[in-house]
């Protein structure tokens, strides 16, 4: 099974320091034997949603997981989650990163892709989060969920 992968970056091609629904664009990888591949570029066209209300409310959130769901994205990479990370969990694995360039996330990444495999193969009803630094270290979400938000 290959996994694939949305990146939240910036206009330039590098993270964003925001929330990942707060992206300019994801770019969406493909694990293909052992290498990460770049298969698409995805405008985040659902950004300026729910702008007139606090972060983190259904129609944004919902509609960027459609997007991802029907792209068959597992694993969500980004600098920063909001607070709709329990519900994102449910869905994808959550990566945050400290990179600021796709490059660096991808070598990290491939050195540990057989833990997110392993993750998603479990077949959980929630994610348990992965944070990359120098290495990368495994932790259950945590936080409340708001049935209004998300």
């Amino acid at each position: 099974m290959n996994l694939k992968f949305a990146f939240a970056v910036h206009k330039n091609g590098n993270f964003q320091n925001d929330h990942f629904g707060e992206a300019d664009k994801y770019l969406i990888y493909e694990e293909i034997e052992g290498s990460l591949v770049l298969i698409s570029e995805e405008v985040n066209s659902h950004k300026n949603d729910d702008e007139s209300h606090k972060h983190g409310l259904k129609k944004k959130g919902n509609a960027i997981s459609s997007m991802l769901i029907d792209k068959r994205v597992n694993v969500l990479v980004a600098k920063q989650f909001g607070r709709n990370i329990k519900i994102v969990s449910k869905h994808f694995i959550p990566v945050l990163i400290s990179s600021d360039e796709p490059k660096e996330a991808i070598e990290t990444l491939g050195k540990y892709i057989y833990w997110l495999k392993e993750e998603w193969g479990k077949g959980k009803d929630q994610f348990n989060l992965f944070t990359m630094k120098s290495g990368i270290l495994k932790s259950a979400v945590k936080g409340e969920i708001d049935e209004n938000l998300y």
